[in-house]
């Protein structure tokens, strides 16, 4: 029961924490103070919906289609290694800082929940983070609503946390060497998780 927790914890952790549009945008907001609890409670709770569907329309799929989630598995994998050397590339390069744009806007509560809702649906990565990727691998897990809540848990803590630091990590997430451990962390958490997929 607690592989199958702390798997779903790291898979969806590994995927989530590395930083695309939706990240940097909620670390933005963050770091204004627009409504960053609204926008985690949204975000975290999109997430949960989706990686719930995935796990479970995966193993119905699988059940009308046999091999698909070897296949899926095999995807991951690749998705996973690829991921990892984006990562260690950037690492390399140096060129991962972030810059927070624009000066503060006033907007409601109902806004910005809008907006995450906006830009985490509009992101065709989240689909396949969490209805692909997430839910192969917790179709495969002994205890699948376990993995479940360990996932949604992770993007919990994730965009909570975002949400509560913004205003501390946003400055140093704008210094090149912090970014070159950041990605250097990130790639190492996608390649460990990828060669635990491996068929044994």
């Amino acid at each position: 029961m607690l592989v199958s927790f702390f798997t779903g914890f790291g898979i969806a952790l590994g995927l989530i924490v590395a930083i695309g549009a939706q990240n940097a945008w909620v670390l933005n907001k963050s770091m204004r103070g627009e409504h960053p609890w609204i926008i985690a409670g949204v975000c975290c709770s999109l997430d949960a919906l989706l990686i719930t569907l995935g796990v479970y329309s995966i193993d119905t799929l699988q059940a009308l289609i046999p091999g698909l989630v070897p296949i899926m598995t095999w995807l991951g994998v690749a998705l996973l290694c690829w991921l990892a050397v984006q990562a260690f590339w950037r690492a390399w390069q140096g060129t991962g800082g972030l810059v927070v744009q624009g000066s503060a806007v006033t907007t409601t509560g109902w806004q910005v929940a809008g907006q995450a809702m906006a830009i985490s649906l509009l992101n065709p990565h989240v689909y396949l983070d969490t209805l692909v990727l997430i839910g192969s691998v917790g179709a495969q897990q002994a205890y699948a609503q376990v993995f479940v809540v360990g996932a949604a848990l992770a993007s919990a803590v994730w965009f909570f946390s975002l949400a509560f630091f913004g205003g501390y990590l946003g400055p140093k997430l704008q210094s090149v060497r912090a970014w070159r451990i950041f990605d250097t962390l990130i790639g190492s958490i996608m390649l460990l998780v990828a060669i635990s997929l491996l068929p044994q």
